[in-house]
């Protein structure tokens, strides 16, 4: 059985807001080519979302019947992605420490 590649589109939060944290954060601890390095890293597994959305584990912060919502366990982040009927939708990227009542506002982002 094949699973169907679906697209994959970003949050406006993750592109302007999440990325450039977590670079700036890794830039000012590991030094810029470490920083590059985990950003590229992100990046590829977000790129292989298109046919292996279903290999993540359900987000356990934002659990449902059907769950949509999954996340992707990097270092110490979390990337969260909603599985759609057409497209995967990449919501957030947040550090592990946080709040779990922070990471469950993400149900409201749209896309």
């Amino acid at each position: 059985m094949e699973i169907a590649k679906k697209e994959v589109v970003t949050s406006k939060l993750f592109d302007t807001i999440d990325v450039l944290d977590i670079y700036e954060y890794g830039e000012s601890t590991f030094g810029e080519r470490l920083a590059v390095s985990f950003i590229d890293e992100i990046y590829s597994y977000i790129g292989k979302l298109q046919t292996q959305y279903l290999l993540h584990p359900e987000c356990r912060h934002l659990e449902t019947k059907t769950k949509i919502y999954r996340n992707i366990i990097l270092g110490s982040y979390l990337i969260i992605y909603r599985i759609r009927a057409n497209r995967i939708e990449v919501l957030r990227a947040f550090h592990g420490s946080r709040s779990p009542r922070i990471i469950r506002q993400v149900r409201k982002v749209k896309i």
